[in-house]
């Protein structure tokens, strides 16, 4: 089993999110880990958040599992039924198909960092609970139909 070094590893805080979505997210920092190890049945990212910066807009997966393991500083967990406290070696799972919108934003004054891990159908399809927006593999559009005029990032 090959040991990955996280460093080496390109770093991007690239996202696919039309303006203005995109700026919340413009502090996330990630690292594909799955393709450099040959993974291909699942996708896991080392994500590191800079103070004030939000995981991604408050979402969830109709086709694909997401689990995340905190691993430093402290987030706070935004979902549906409210906010929770994430500190290093808390674990959260999000089964497919469950509607429970949820995201992290860094509030304190220092970077966190977490694994981000997900199997399942990666051209799935999903929403956002925040706002007018839900996914596709061919990208973003209003919950009515109209895209927006950008691509989803893979």
């Amino acid at each position: 089993m090959p040991k990955l070094d996280i460093e080496t590893i390109p770093q991007s805080n690239k996202t696919g999110y039309p303006a203005p979505f995109d700026a919340a997210v413009a502090g996330r920092w990630w690292r594909r880990l799955a393709p450099v190890g040959g993974l291909t049945e699942m996708g896991a990212s080392h994500v590191v958040l800079q103070p004030g910066a939000w995981s991604s807009q408050r979402h969830w997966h109709n086709d694909e599992d997401e689990l995340l393991v905190m691993l430093t500083g402290e987030a706070v967990l935004v979902e549906d039924d409210g906010r929770t406290v994430l500190r290093p070696g808390d674990v959260c799972a999000w089964p497919k198909g469950a509607t429970n919108g949820h995201h992290l934003i860094n509030e304190s004054d220092a970077p966190c960092s977490f694994i981000a891990i997900s199997a399942g159908n990666r051209s799935g399809t999903g929403a956002y609970s925040d706002i007018d927006m839900k996914f596709d593999a061919a990208g973003y559009y209003r919950k009515d139909g109209t895209p927006y005029p950008t691509e989803r990032m893979k």
